[in-house]
């Protein structure tokens, strides 16, 4: 089931909207302002991360350009549909600097606004290229990583598996997405997988933090994960 958080000021919109979603067997919660969504995807990202958010640009205390942009500054990469009544490319490109992911102008049809949730679910924005989770400093563009203060070094698959388990934090990556991810489906039957692992580890959770907390973790039976054990 899709999960999507819905910020919108308009009860009576929002109403039609939670209601609607529900019938395409959509979970839609909702918040009336860009605080309380992020308060909402706070709470949420201990159990589950929505899959998708929907934003109004007008709303009370935190419009939905500002919510964005404290979002991708945080690190949440989760695909945003922006709802708004204007429809200047000016509007837009405003948008798009702050990491919204797709537009639909006001008043919409309901039937193009589940397909296009649904096409953004089975996504993740790559429009964040810095992500800063537990004290690991990562930059996927320049390819840097600070622990500390201290420089890791990781190889091209390294940054693969990092940047797959950091974008999925704290969900549970299983070894058949791992392995796709990287190496598609031409991955070699072979432990590659285990050794490269094992050398990201030796760098991010090595005897050089040995009084940090782990941050990669296996999960037994089900894959692997990044960040606090108890998420």
């Amino acid at each position: 089931m899709i999960t999507v958080l819905l910020v919108e000021d308009d009860l009576d919109l929002a109403t039609t909207v939670v209601d609607y979603l529900e019938l395409e067997n959509m979970q839609c919660d909702h918040a009336a302002n860009g605080i309380a969504g992020l308060q909402l995807i706070e709470q949420q990202k201990q159990y589950h991360p929505f899959d998708v958010i929907i934003l109004d640009v007008n709303m009370p205390r935190m419009d939905g350009l500002t919510m964005c942009k404290q979002m991708r500054e945080q690190g949440i990469n989760t695909p945003v549909l922006m709802l708004t009544a204007r429809d200047t490319l000016e509007d837009k490109l405003s948008g798009f600097d702050v990491g919204i992911d797709d537009y639909m102008v006001k008043p919409f049809e309901m039937l193009e606004l589940v397909a296009r949730l649904k096409v953004l679910s089975n996504r993740r924005t790559g429009q964040i290229n810095k992500l800063i989770l537990h004290g690991l400093e990562v930059d996927f563009s320049s390819k840097t990583a600070l622990r500390n203060n201290l420089r890791l070094q990781f190889t091209p698959t390294g940054w693969k598996i990092l940047e797959v388990l950091m974008r999925k934090s704290p969900e549970i990556v299983s070894k058949e997405q791992l392995k796709q991810a990287i190496w598609g489906d031409d991955f070699p039957q072979s432990n590659s997988l285990k050794v490269h692992l094992y050398n990201l580890r030796q760098q991010i959770d090595g005897p050089q933090f040995e009084a940090e907390i782990k941050l990669i973790h296996t999960i037994s039976g089900q894959g692997f994960s990044f960040g606090l054990k108890n998420e």
